[in-house]
């Protein structure tokens, strides 16, 4: 068995569930993979591990951070790899779970080395984007890296201004200084994602937005909405919240838009994991014991498929 093992797969896949067994039946801890748990104050809206989940299995790189932080994918290689360097000795495989693509690709392949980014240029953008705002940012990337713009969430403002502060400090795309040359790890990995046919996933994903509302959702944003011009609240359904409370959306009109949202969102997930050659798909059939199955996967040491 592989020394980490990743699990990725889109919102509402079930992997929060699937870590928690599998970390049971290995009596090993949870690394968080999720750009947005580790914000603290951002509970419901990012579905953290329960407080009752997190005091039976340890989970690390949840609420490490305020939303006032920059937190990036480069700070998650580094924290993630100083963690599993800790933790290996006492638990053997670790599980790596959450659904933000770029932290799992960072761990398993390393990111691209960048530029020095002066503060004047970070500064300089985030002025620009507070005056600006999101489709400021959008439009720049198009007229200046329209690659990556075709590819990158483009309701995400820390990928947008990374991307532009690359191009400001050196005059190259951003998409030019991705070359894609994994990195050398000294522990051994697997990489799982869970592919769950849209037919089953979409009925999850629109109730768990009602069932996240009905666990106080809204009173969250309520408490959060001093702060929503932060790029930590931008993420989906705190945006659209804020909206309702200043009036701008019916009830009823916001939740239908969370849940389109979220449906969108986990589109673009399967698309980032069915990309990538190292992650081995796990077919969600709801009939079958699912852990069971990744247990097979696991001690058999079943490699990627071959992709054409």
């Amino acid at each position: 068995m592989k020394d980490v093992i990743l699990l990725g797969g889109p919102t509402a896949s079930g992997k929060s569930a699937l870590a928690m067994d599998l970390a049971r039946r290995l009596e090993t801890v949870i690394l968080s993979a999720d750009s947005r748990q580790v914000y603290r104050g951002l509970d419901l809206g990012t579905a953290k591990p329960t407080l009752e989940d997190r005091q039976e299995v340890a989970h690390y790189l949840i609420d490490i951070c305020d939303p006032e932080e920059n937190y990036t994918a480069g700070r998650f290689e580094s924290d993630a790899l100083a963690w599993i360097e800790a933790l290996l000795p006492l638990h053997r495989p670790l599980l790596v779970a959450g659904g933000t693509g770029l932290y799992l690709k960072a761990l398993y392949a390393g990111l691209d080395e960048f530029p020095e980014i002066p503060a004047s240029i970070r500064h300089d953008l985030a002025r620009w984007y507070a005056s600006e705002g999101l489709s400021g940012l959008q439009e720049k990337l198009r007229q200046v890296d329209s690659e990556y713009a075709d590819r990158v969430d483009l309701r995400n403002p820390r990928r947008l201004l990374r991307a532009l502060e690359v191009w400001e400090a050196s005059g190259i795309p951003y998409s030019r200084w991705r070359k894609g040359i994994p990195a050398v790890r000294s522990f051994t990995q697997m990489a799982l994602y869970l592919d769950a046919p849209r037919s089953w996933l979409y009925p999850r994903i629109n109730q768990r937005v009602l069932d996240m509302l009905d666990r106080g959702w809204l009173d969250e944003a309520r408490r959060l909405h001093p702060l929503r011009g932060l790029p930590a609240l931008q993420t989906l359904g705190y945006p659209e919240l804020f909206d309702y409370l200043e009036g701008k959306r019916s009830y009823d009109e916001t939740v239908a838009l969370i849940q389109q949202q979220s449906r969108r969102y986990a589109k673009r997930q399967m698309t980032w994991f069915r990309k990538e050659p190292w992650w081995i798909p796990v077919p969600v059939l709801p009939e079958e014991t699912l852990v069971d199955r990744v247990w097979d996967i696991l001690v058999n040491d079943h490699g990627p498929p071959e992709r054409g």
